[in-house]
């Protein structure tokens, strides 16, 4: 009885690595969206859902288009600069994430009637790319020896220690708009969502994997005289994980000689459903004069759908482990400011206070994340023969967290159920973001 239990503890440490991993998929997902789908948003700290004034708003509030009798393309680039930093008993450590990464912003907007526009986005709406150093977290570092069975005994890690996190989302969204008259209109469509390359190390074990999933979204924008209300909802989606989980611990890989068919296989394929947040923009946008206007954005974000992960093997359908994570719905309050400098120059001013949907009670080192002031500016340069160009610019300070965990962290107790929220973590956390919008429009 005394070796079965032994053996039982080893397997749950093994797929508690592995919940770890995707675990911190959600907390990616929700610390880090990515709502700037083009470069007036950007600038704008994305208070654009009421402007029916500017193809950059497409993207937000699709129902814009019926506002816009000509067809338009916009082709450009997101670049964000993401620093990560922790200050733990052991000194203090820089995540090493890229420096640069690129996101793609497309907008397409066909006149297909007098009432009737067809439109298509790509962008990435979420993203993370995190790496922590073996070392960053004392609690989670080194090897005590453990027996497992009657004579043997293997060095099994302290903990399930975060190393590297990545992942990318990219949607496209095909939309159709109804104009019902000069101060009306809705749309609605789909969003598909694609994750591609998602990794989740940790000093036990690796695991990478693909999937896509399906949303809606239903937007209306209405306009009287200078003043303009908006809104649009983008529903929840469910997108389809299928990766590869290979343990890098020796000892736990050499438990299968120690007892063969065990299940500790030095690899297997999971699968698990990973939910997508919804969200909700409502604003209003009042014109103070023909060069000035003004727009303040509430945006309700989801996060709440990220109460359990559940892994499965895909060859057998078992249930190997279910992880609950307790986000919690957020809120963001956006403002946004635009002034015609010339006839055919704008300048564009943001400031958001984005609420995290992180609970501190489940925080996760991949994703240190905590409530945020975004501030911006940009400028939109109309051009000869019906083209047009913009940047935008973003600054994103996060509030400093000094972190303490709520229970302590043992290891033999907690190393398959994760480290999340436990005192294991402890640091003094500071991250902040720059973020640059490039885009080119072509307008016929």
């Amino acid at each position: 009885m005394q070796r079965q239990s032994a053996f039982q503890w080893i397997q749950a440490a093994l797929v508690g690595g592995l919940c770890l991993q995707l675990g911190a998929t959600s907390a990616t997902a929700a610390g880090f969206s990515i709502p700037e789908s083009s470069a007036l948003g950007t600038a704008l700290a994305n208070a654009v859902v009421a402007n029916p004034e500017e193809t950059g708003a497409f993207s937000y509030n699709p129902s814009a288009m019926g506002f816009h009798d000509r067809t338009s393309v916009s082709l450009g680039a997101l670049f964000i600069e993401p620093n990560f930093s922790v200050d733990t008993t052991t000194g203090h450590h820089e995540s090493g994430g890229a420096d640069w990464v690129a996101a793609p912003l497309f907008q397409a907007a066909f006149r297909a009637h007098d009432r009737w526009r067809i439109g298509l986005g790509i962008s990435a709406p979420m993203g993370l790319e995190t790496r922590w150093k073996t070392g960053t977290f004392p609690k989670l570092t080194g090897e005590s020896p453990t027996t497992v069975a009657p004579g043997v005994t293997l060095s099994l890690p302290l903990g399930a220690h975060p190393t590297s996190s990545r992942l990318e989302i990219i949607a496209v969204t095909p939309t159709l708009a109804y104009k019902v008259n000069e101060d009306f209109s809705i749309a609605a469509g789909l969003n598909y969502y694609r994750t591609d390359s998602a990794q989740f190390d940790s000093q036990l074990s690796r695991m990478t994997g693909n999937g896509d999933g399906w949303g809606w979204n239903l937007s209306a924008l209405y306009r009287q005289g200078a003043l303009s209300f908006g809104g649009a909802y983008y529903s929840a989606s469910t997108a389809k994980l299928k990766g590869h989980y290979t343990p890098l611990n020796s000892a736990l890989i050499a438990l299968e000689t120690v007892q063969p068919g065990s299940g500790l296989r030095p690899a297997q394929a999971v699968k698990l459903d990973l939910e997508l947040p919804w969200h909700l923009q409502l604003g209003v946008r009042y014109e103070l004069s023909e060069r000035l206007a003004v727009e303040f954005d509430w945006t309700r974000t989801g996060w709440s759908r990220f109460q359990q992960l559940t892994i499965k093997s895909r060859s057998t359908g078992e249930t190997l482990l279910s992880d609950n994570n307790q986000w919690e719905n957020s809120n963001a309050y956006r403002l946004g400011l635009t002034y015609d400098l010339l006839p055919r120059t704008q300048l564009r001013f943001g400031y958001a206070f984005d609420k995290t949907g992180q609970n501190k009670n489940h925080f996760s080192a991949r994703a240190p994340d905590n409530d945020r002031h975004l501030f911006s500016l940009g400028l939109g340069q109309e051009l000869e023969q019906d083209w047009r160009f913009e940047v935008g610019y973003m600054y994103v300070k996060f509030k400093d967290h000094d972190y303490r965990g709520n229970r302590i962290y043992t290891p033999v107790q907690d190393l398959a159920t994760g480290v999340n929220g436990t005192d294991a973590l402890d640091g003094d956390y500071e991250a902040n973001a720059h973020l640059l919008a490039l885009e080119i429009t072509k307008t016929f």
